[in-house]
């Protein structure tokens, strides 16, 4: 396969991982990074794969759909999950990384590998011969335009981002450590108490600060856009403005939670998140906003255990754009209008880390197949990475909008027979890994 060469158009992680898995599979790869050329107004380095919201991939537990999706990814040697399984830290069940280690390490093994050239450059326009698009949910300018024009206009909804708190500000003499049921990592278990910080707050704290967060000034979205949000990444205020308790039974749900100097189960709590290592960062978990930023400051340091709290890092909100990928992708994710270009990444419809992971994975698989004149097959819908990839390409009715989805159970075929919830989420995953390894080989 030396003589052919594929190009991948953005460095995130989609577009490491389709570059990745092409190399590996023998291909000459030309990786496009517009960073450090042109920094979208999410990004702060010219790391490959930079992560810019939550620094969790979620769950890692094995009957979640998320931890599902990741020992598919794990089996096919993924990238993008083993750099994230090395720069790890703690945060229960969750995958949580370093984020800079992460994309450090990423950043070093696409750069080493002898099959992959990275080039540092604006790319305005799709490119000749097989490519893969995964310029990501941001992709504007001359590209979007000319993407528009090949695939219909592009649909985008919003997205936000949580604030990070510098961890010396917390007051522990408020907060406490622990997660959910006692589940703690193994890196837990070091005399600090537990992966999460807990802050807790009582009715009446809860209250007000439901309060403030609706009395807050916002930041508005253009005045030619409408604000369309994701359901499962939802701002604070905008969950607050649904009704009082809405928080309470999301992110500042308190259940399996309890103060260990009482005992008591809190009214609601809020839960901060290492960022990295050392832990001397916390991100707000769940709190994505467009509050602005001196109203995130003041309200934000109504919270019991923040009073002092200093944001390294301000929530903020920004435009994620995506095409209807039913109707402009055909069944090995490429452009009906352009054959030679596949989608990969959150433009494909997909939301969330491994989510753009896997579509990487899947696009690079089928350009593979398609070069060698041995087409890949889809993956079976009864896995996670199946789920994700026929909610992309299934037809739908008129009817039907189609929108953004993060992995879950509901994608997949539902079971025979009844089953209690915990029985059906382990015979989903047994379903899936034999699914799984019969359609991988």
């Amino acid at each position: 396969m030396q003589d052919v060469v594929v190009v991948v158009v953005g460095g995130g992680l989609a577009g490491c991982e389709a570059a990745w898995q092409l190399a590996e599979a023998e291909f000459s790869v030309v990786l496009r990074e517009s960073k450090p050329e042109v920094m979208s107004a999410a990004h702060g380095t010219p790391l490959l794969a930079e992560i810019v919201c939550s620094n969790s991939l979620r769950s890692d537990a094995p009957d979640t759909p998320a931890g599902l999706l990741k020992h598919e990814l794990r089996r096919a040697g993924s990238l993008i999950i083993a750099c994230a399984d090395v720069a790890r830290v703690p945060a229960g069940d969750a995958l949580a990384v370093d984020r800079f280690a992460f994309a450090k390490l990423c950043t070093t093994r696409v750069a080493n590998h002898p099959r992959i050239a990275v080039e540092r450059r604006v790319v305005d326009a799709l490119p000749d011969g097989p490519c893969i698009l995964a310029t990501g949910p941001l992709t504007g300018g001359r590209l979007a335009r000319q993407l528009g024009e090949l695939g219909g206009r592009p649909l985008y909804f919003y997205d936000a981002i949580a604030p990070i708190v510098d961890a010396d500000t917390i007051d522990m003499d408020v907060a406490f450590r622990g997660s959910r049921w006692a589940r703690d990592s193994a890196a837990a278990d070091d005399g600090a108490g537990g992966d999460y910080v807990n802050c807790p707050l009582d009715r009446d704290q809860y209250q007000a600060f439901v309060q403030a967060v609706r009395d807050g000034r916002k930041v508005s979205p253009h005045s030619f856009e409408e604000a369309r949000y994701f359901e499962g990444c939802l701002p604070i205020e905008v969950m607050a403005e649904r009704g009082l308790d809405v928080l309470a039974f999301g992110p500042m749900r308190p259940v399996g939670l309890a103060d260990p100097r009482d005992g008591r189960r809190p009214h609601a709590v809020v839960q901060l998140r290492p960022e990295n290592r050392h832990r001397t960062a916390y991100n707000i978990v769940g709190f994505q906003t467009r509050l602005a930023y001196p109203e995130q400051l003041r309200i934000f340091r109504m919270i019991p255990g923040l009073a002092r709290a200093e944001l390294l890092r301000f929530g903020s909100i920004h435009r994620n754009s995506y095409v209807d990928a039913p109707r402009v992708l055909g069944p090995e994710l490429e452009l009906r209008s352009r054959p030679d270009v596949r989608l990969a990444g959150q433009m494909t419809g997909v939301e969330g880390y491994i989510e753009s992971t896997a579509m990487g994975l899947l696009a690079a698989r089928f350009t593979a197949g398609r070069l060698r004149g041995r087409p890949a097959a889809p993956p079976p819908p009864e896995t996670a990475i199946g789920a994700l990839y026929h909610h992309v390409t299934r037809p739908r009715a008129a009817r039907e909008a189609f929108e953004p989805m993060n992995v879950n159970f509901g994608l997949l075929p539902p079971l025979p027979g009844r089953a209690s919830k915990r029985d059906r989420r382990r015979l989903h995953c047994e379903r899936a890994a034999a699914a799984w390894e019969s359609w991988y080989q």
